[in-house]
């Protein structure tokens, strides 16, 4: 890769289409300092692409990090700029472009599908730094000023799915379940999805051995009646605790009316579900917001494929649920953790599992993402699955022994 010159003062480099209808969210952080530990932030303008907007608890989950940067960086609103409600279309480009004509230098994108887009982005506008967010192509593509980044988020779902373990066994012990059934609403049968409910079951079968887990998919990232009705749909299924990777607060809402309990994604929901509402877990974007910062001030390589891990506190659980979760889960959490960060304990560990009865001793994973969907790199080694360690965005894609999908 190149190393990035720092422009500071940027020409328009397209005629941006106006009037599309999407929504600007402001930044909320006053001006209080453009100097911290030496790096001067007054030249930095940085844009931020959502999906949704801040109803969805995946783009909350940017924006909030962005404005935390925001004020710790000191930096005025004219430097935050936030587009919401992009959808996977040529929308992504206009705004990315209506961005660099407002005088943004360092632009984010938070959705899969934004990607091409994005990468079209960065060949018009070469002085103009682009990071895209769950994407697979900036590792192959290498073009100088486009970027994906994402985290080993399966390591915190890992830990989530520990502490439901934990409940469900507590609940059996106690005679108040006789089934160890889990449930999942999952957004898409895409390998993002699939890496996190199997290492969230991979945590739960870590305490209760002989857990199943129920997969309905609502081919949405965030539709609130969708994701109610399919939490619903596994709780009628018999499933005694439901898990998710959806955008709204529709599946632990209909927990908390059926008294089941529930693991969400993002935010914690402990004040809309406080009787049910156990742990979440996140992807925390300030460490990758300020990486990207950073090296843009110091003139420097932002990385092409960024992961952030637990050791750079990109992968969060949220706060514990004391009224909800067994006795002794903060403790076990701690110890789990402590082994994950010590690379003893791996989540897709392949003696813990089987697919079609069978050990995983070999899998060629699409890695390298041409479109056709064919595996070409080796990623079980060393008696697990190396899951993001050759492309930030999982690859995950086998549906392991336990799990059906509805």
């Amino acid at each position: 890769i190149l190393t990035l010159a720092l422009v500071f003062t940027l020409a328009a480099c397209g005629n941006s289409e106006s009037g599309s209808g999407t929504d600007d969210v402001e930044a909320t952080a006053a001006p209080t300092n453009v100097e911290i530990d030496g790096k001067n932030y007054s030249d930095i303008k940085i844009g931020l692409i959502c999906l949704h907007d801040e109803n969805s608890t995946y783009d909350s989950n940017f924006i909030t990090a962005l404005k935390e940067v925001q004020a710790e960086l000191g930096l005025n609103d004219e430097q935050v700029l936030i587009k919401t409600n992009i959808p996977e279309s040529d929308a992504c480009l206009n705004a990315a472009l209506e961005l660099v004509d407002e005088g943004c230098n360092l632009i984010f994108a938070d959705s899969f599908g934004h990607e091409s887009y994005m990468i079209n982005a960065a060949q018009e506008c070469p002085d103009v730094q682009f990071c895209h967010a769950t994407g697979t192509k900036a590792h192959t593509e290498k073009i100088a000023n486009f970027h994906n980044a994402f985290a080993s988020i399966y390591e915190g779902r890992f830990l989530a799915g520990v502490a439901a373990g934990m409940k469900i066994k507590e609940q059996l012990d106690a005679g108040e379940i006789k089934d160890t059934k889990v449930g999942y609403v999952a957004a898409f049968p895409y390998a993002e999805v699939k890496s996190g409910y199997t290492s969230f079951f991979l945590g739960v079968r870590s305490i209760v051995e002989d857990a199943t887990m129920e997969v309905v998919y609502t081919n949405s990232w965030f539709d609130i009646a969708l994701e109610r009705e399919a939490a619903l749909k596994l709780i009628n299924d018999g499933c005694v605790l439901i898990s998710q990777h959806a955008d709204s607060e529709g599946a632990p809402k209909a927990c908390e009316e059926k008294n089941i309990p529930n693991v969400a994604y993002n935010i914690n929901t402990a004040s809309i579900a406080p009787k049910t509402a156990l742990v979440s877990s996140k992807i925390d974007w300030a460490p990758y917001y300020k990486t990207a910062i950073d090296a843009v001030i110091n003139g420097e390589e932002i990385p092409y494929d960024y992961t952030g891990t637990i050791a750079t506190n990109s992968v969060k659980l949220l706060e514990l649920n004391g009224a909800v979760a067994a006795e002794g889960t903060e403790e076990k959490i701690a110890e789990v953790k402590a082994q994950l960060e010590a690379g003893t304990l791996h989540v897709f560990d392949t003696s813990t599992f089987t697919v079609k009865g069978e050990k995983l001793t070999t899998y060629l994973a699409d890695v390298d993402d041409a479109g056709d969907y064919q595996g070409e790199t080796e990623v079980v080694s060393d008696g697990y699955f190396h899951e993001s360690e050759y492309r930030s965005a999982p690859y995950f894609d086998l549906i392991i022994d336990g799990i059906t999908e509805a």
